[in-house]
């Protein structure tokens, strides 16, 4: 039986769309008890995204994995007690409204610690709890700009591009998920810990801030502006994506010293290992368009299968660029179960096996398995109301009507 390390915590989620749904999720792979609280009747706005057949997205049924859904409606106050009556039960509040939502529903943070004194409240908003902007709406896609993230994805000719996923949600979500963690262990070294001490403040332009590396410190200390550069990384060379013969096109990173050595033998340009010019990464960077010209002329006499298997000969990092059905077929993620089976809706008369992704960090070799993908709308709130508040049938049964 696995051992999971947050295994008797309990989540109270009011979050939609994908941020706090990300941090909710990641709480429970890891063992906490994760009740997702959702609007009756339509439940959270990210069931009908990207939804091909059924009426639940594999969208929802990934980032809600491993955790239980109830229906309340928060603009009710028969819906507000009961948050405020589950809350006397749980270790963490995980909400992603526009900040000052939670106060007007009479939610606030000193209300929540009147409730229960040892909660951890953890708030995700587009631009946090303070500041001149926060009371500013703003999703993942205006985060990214903001957060100076868009500016640099996509080639220099053309206007900046969005990368195919929520990555600041998601970024957000992680960030979200480690501050409540780091909070609940503060929680049992602390006897009793400050509320204010309690709330975690996360915004999802300062989660992309966070990653953009040395962005601001080169402005300020070099007056540097980085700008967008395809497939490359600014200042590393070479490191690109290059065309093969059959087609594809693979990524190589040969932009380590010793590496460049290797590589320039194997692409049979012992020229460019020797060039005094080519010695160093700012060298290489100054000639990027000389090196990777010299590559792609050798990648283009190769099939994918053959280039980078004489790559890895010489270990020299690369790889293909993946598809969903490569992954899928993938011996590397089968063999440490980052693709987990599960039977779903589909929309057709049979529910379909579905692979969806494992979890991670791994534990003990393997992906831990998942529990359960995204419930059904309120799947869970008679199990919940009747477990946890004692309620019965009849009064689920009149909240539910009453919504």
């Amino acid at each position: 039986m696995e051992i999971r390390p947050l295994d008797g915590v309990r989540v109270l989620e009011l979050g939609n769309y994908v941020a706090a749904p990300t941090a909710g999720r990641m709480l429970g792979d890891f063992g906490a008890e994760v009740i997702k609280v959702e609007r009756p009747k339509t439940g959270d706005e990210l069931r009908n995204w990207r939804l091909y057949g059924g009426d639940t997205s594999m969208l929802y049924r990934t980032v809600n994995r491993n955790k239980k859904s109830i229906t309340l409606d928060l603009r009710t106050e028969a819906g507000r007690k009961i948050v405020l009556d589950l809350l006397e039960q749980c270790d963490v509040l995980l909400e992603n409204f526009r900040p000052g939502m939670l106060e007007k529903w009479g939610l606030g943070p000193e209300v929540l610690n009147e409730v229960n004194p040892n909660l951890v409240i953890t708030r995700i908003s587009a631009y946090g709890q303070t500041g001149p902007l926060s009371q500013r709406p703003g999703f993942a896609a205006v985060a990214e700009a903001v957060g100076g993230l868009r500016e640099l994805v996509g080639d220099p000719d053309r206007p900046p591009v969005r990368v195919g996923v929520s990555i600041g949600d998601s970024i957000a979500g992680i960030y979200a998920a480690f501050g409540t963690v780091m909070a609940l262990f503060q929680r049992e070294r602390v006897t009793r810990v400050p509320l204010a001490q309690r709330i975690i403040d996360v915004a999802l332009n300062e989660s992309i801030l966070s990653v953009m590396e040395s962005l601001v410190p080169d402005y300020l200390a070099y007056g540097i502006n980085r700008e967008r550069v395809g497939g490359r990384m600014e200042g590393i060379a070479p490191s690109n994506a290059y065309p093969t013969s059959d087609g594809y096109s693979i990524i190589i990173g040969g932009n380590g010293d010793a590496i460049f050595q290797r590589y320039m033998r194997v692409i049979d340009r012992p020229d460019l290992a020797a060039d005094p010019d080519l010695q160093d990464n700012a060298g290489r960077w100054r000639n990027r368009e000389r090196l990777d010209a010299a590559i792609a002329d050798w990648s283009r006499t190769k099939t994918r299968a053959e280039a980078l298997r004489v790559l890895e000969a010489a270990a020299i990092p690369c790889g293909p660029i993946y598809t969903a059905a490569d992954i899928v077929a993938d011996e590397q993620y089968r063999a440490r179960n980052m693709i987990q089976p599960f039977r779903v809706d589909v929309g057709e008369p049979e529910p379909r096996e579905v692979g969806f992704p494992g979890i991670v960090p791994v534990i003990g070799g393997q992906s831990l398995p998942i529990r359960n993908v995204g419930p059904d709308l309120g799947e869970h709130t008679h199990e919940v109301l009747s477990g946890l508040l004692g309620l019965t049938d009849s009064e689920i049964e009149a909240l539910e009507a009453n919504s």
